[in-house]
């Protein structure tokens, strides 16, 4: 493989947005651990399988965008490596094949080696929400369900997910610090969204930026950045978590700073280049999950 197809394929993975499935993976292996439960082995494939369906995720909304003409255009959405000629759109999808049934391989051995059956219909949901959130005939991410969905893989069920497979059972701790971990991955897809409420609108995909227009949807950024951290703060107030956690609060100024740019921003396409200071509140406050559940 040249050096141009190995940057090509990286681009197409989008991995700066990887931190979203290692903190959840991490935070979940942290409170399995703390409950005595800890088991290397199975939160390494935990891990491999979860960076898998991450990387067919980001494919597969590549190519069903491409396929249904989402991303074409003046659309910025996607890693474009299939508009840019980089990527043929069969190399894509044989890719997905291979990688989801790795995928699926690992979750078998996992459910398998763990014991707990009912991860079974997790790790299918979370196949439902990979495959179709942009491919055909359900395509949710276009009914404006994209970060419902991707907060309740990306919260409970990844961290809940991960304590139960490592621990060879459910943790209620788990299912409580995936709240904040689920609100601010949907607020990092929300982010995302704002630059292509145009071509998105274009094309009928109804996201709830598209829904709530422009200025509105910065409404949508502010909900989400308050109920994440309040969520954090309750986790604090009720004893879950070390005090520790309520650090967070700091990143106010951050949340402060990102409000000031989109407001300040003439044209929201310039927010595309902008979304690692929304990576950056994530995983600020991921890791003081992090180690508030250590500690606790």
């Amino acid at each position: 493989m040249t050096h141009e197809r190995l940057g090509a394929w990286i681009q197409a993975s989008r991995v700066p947005f990887f931190v979203a499935t290692l903190i959840p993976l991490t935070l979940g292996g942290v409170v399995a651990a703390r409950a005595g439960a800890w088991n290397t082995g199975r939160w390494t494939i935990v891990l491999i399988a979860s960076f898998l369906v991450h990387l067919c995720t980001n494919l597969a909304n590549d190519y069903f965008d491409y396929e249904t003409g989402a991303d074409s255009g003046e659309s910025i959405g996607g890693s474009r490596v299939i508009q840019e000629g980089k990527i043929a759109p069969q190399e894509i999808r044989n890719a997905l094949i291979l990688l989801y049934t790795i995928a699926f391989a690992c979750g078998v051995w996992i459910v398998w080696a763990s014991g707990v059956w009912w991860l079974a219909g997790v790790m299918g949901f979370s196949f439902f929400s990979s495959v179709f959130y942009t491919a055909p005939p359900i395509r949710y991410g276009y009914l404006g369900l994209g970060e419902l969905f991707v907060g309740i893989n990306m919260g409970p069920i990844m961290v809940g997910g991960t304590a139960a497979a490592v621990a060879g059972g459910s943790i209620e701790k788990a299912w409580a610090v995936s709240i904040p971990i689920g609100l601010m991955v949907a607020m990092i897809l929300y982010y995302q969204s704002l630059p292509d409420i145009k071509t998105d609108k274009s094309v009928g995909k109804r996201t709830i930026a598209v829904r709530l227009g422009n200025p509105a949807a910065i409404w949508g950024f502010r909900v989400f950045a308050a109920a994440s951290l309040i969520s954090i703060a309750g986790l604090v107030l009720f004893g879950v978590v070390h005090p520790v956690a309520l650090l967070s609060l700091v990143t106010i100024l951050q949340v402060y700073g990102i409000d000031r740019m989109i407001r300040m921003s003439r044209d929201w396409q310039d927010l595309h280049d902008r979304g690692g200071r929304m990576r950056l509140f994530y995983l600020t406050n991921g890791l003081l999950l992090i180690l508030a559940a250590a500690l606790s």
